[in-house]
């Protein structure tokens, strides 16, 4: 971002011309005990920029970076390798300039683009039709929620204990306003994914069922158990899909009878980014509910000269039409990391991502196989794709076990007690990763130094 210092003559023309007495005068609907009385202590007026440098430098040493030891994070972000080509072609000044394509005539690159990633996203995703892509897969998932009012005429959402705790936020936060009645438990450390409790929670009431797939502790729900149970009350499943690398290795939630399919898309061609932007990703498996969908949506046509060529079919978004008549918000896509992800489903193709997921899957295979052998450490799942959940041994905390670990320089995981804090049952909870991008030096380095702390 360009740094425009101003002058005080500057300062004071710009006043005159918004017919302000000053710059605190600009601050008046701030409540007093909002502002800061002062200056901010330590923090000094002004610095030479390699002053600044030197510090930022010092601050960011502190740091453990995700290339630069054992990694095994993930619940909802992965690291995975993303092709030196990829960054090259979104850099284009052709695409990066483009941002939206309100007219087809000068902005059929772009158009083509969004109906490539919509059709690749149907198709991961086992669906018919599939948007432009959305904010994240959190906001995605709670336009679901949406939809499925709109389309049942029901307020009530029954949400499986294994979809993500941030997600859960994030419906709830929005449901304040909605006065959507949302239902949820936080998981337990077992095997079982709970779809019978589920299943037996669905009523004449209830809107969606929304299930993660695979969930936050790793595990595989029977997807079309509880479509079939949704199904016979007038409900729909939504699926949550958070590592999209999974659906190279199982079957897609549409195959199994999910409705709405979202997610999160950063898995493929998007980097970890310290938390964003990211890719949120819509799907309906059923074509007649693709009017309820919410953003936007490209469609391939025919120009006057019989050629192909793409417009924007859908937007049935406030921007273009009436608040009432609007399905969403939500006026945009994400352009760039739509692109991102495109390009890179494009170089590994379907063969491509069958392989990797099948990569991943055997890397955790042999990390879950060699941390279960460690004294006192169970694995919960019966079923994973890439990432699982430890049990620790009985009164071990595992956010003091991350933190011991990362300083012994191992990224262990994330801890269930950071996820749900308050819950004590989930403390012993350690939520841990693979994708291709970690060696088995690196899952050996990992089971030694987990030993240790242990001990």
């Amino acid at each position: 971002m360009r740094y425009l210092p101003l002058t005080d003559p500057d300062r004071a023309e710009m006043l005159e011309v918004v017919g302000s007495p000053s710059i605190e005068a600009l601050f008046v609907d701030v409540p007093e005990e909002a502002r800061l009385p002062g200056l901010i202590e330590g923090l000094p007026l002004h610095a030479s920029e390699l002053a600044v440098e030197r510090h930022m430098a010092r601050l960011a040493a502190q740091n453990i970076s995700a290339g630069s030891a054992p990694f095994f994070l993930g619940a909802g972000a992965y690291r995975h390798h993303v092709p030196a080509s990829v960054d090259h072609l979104i850099q284009r000044g052709e695409f990066l300039t483009a941002y939206t394509p309100y007219q087809p005539e000068i902005a059929q690159g772009t158009l083509q683009m969004l109906f490539e990633f919509q059709t690749q996203v149907a198709r991961l995703f086992g669906c018919a039709v599939a948007n432009a892509s959305m904010y994240d897969g959190s906001t995605a998932c709670w336009e679901a929620l949406v939809m499925a009012r709109r389309i049942t005429k029901r307020g009530k959402a029954l949400l499986s204990p294994g979809l993500h705790p941030h997600y859960v936020s994030t419906i709830e936060t929005m449901a304040r306003f909605t006065r959507d009645t949302i239902v949820h438990s936080d998981p337990a450390l077992v095997a079982e994914c709970g779809e019978a409790e589920l299943i037996a929670a669905i009523d004449d009431e209830t809107s969606c069922v929304v299930v993660q797939y695979p969930d936050i502790l790793g595990r595989l729900p029977d997807l079309s158990k509880i479509a079939d149970a949704a199904h016979e009350q007038g409900a729909l499943l939504v699926a949550v899909v958070t590592e999209p690398v999974a659906l190279g290795a199982i079957k897609s939630p549409g195959e199994l009878g999910a409705d709405i399919v979202v997610g999160e898309g950063q898995s493929i061609g998007v980097g970890l980014q310290f938390g964003g932007p990211y890719l949120g990703l819509f799907a309906v498996r059923d074509a007649k509910h693709v009017r309820q969908m919410p953003g936007r949506l490209c469609g391939e046509s025919v120009d006057a000269e019989g050629k192909r060529s793409f417009v924007l079919t859908l937007s049935t978004r406030e921007q273009h039409i009436r608040r009432e008549k609007a399905t969403s918000n939500i006026c945009t896509n994400s352009g760039l990391c739509a692109l991102a992800f495109s390009i890179h489903m494009t170089l590994l193709g379907e063969k491509g991502l069958r392989a990797l997921a099948s990569e991943n899957h055997r890397l955790a295979c042999i990390a879950a196989d060699r941390l279960a052998a460690i004294p006192g450490v169970e694995i919960v799942n019966d079923s994973f794709f890439n990432e699982f959940t430890l049990k620790l041994p009985e009164g071990k905390d595992a956010r003091q076990v991350v933190r011991d670990l990362a300083d012994r320089g191992v990224l262990a995981g994330v801890s269930l007690g950071r996820l749900y804090p308050g819950n004590s049952s989930l403390e012993g909870g350690l939520l841990v990763a693979l994708t291709e991008t970690t060696s088995e030096d690196d899952i050996e380095t990992f089971s030694t130094e987990l030993q240790e702390v242990l001990a």
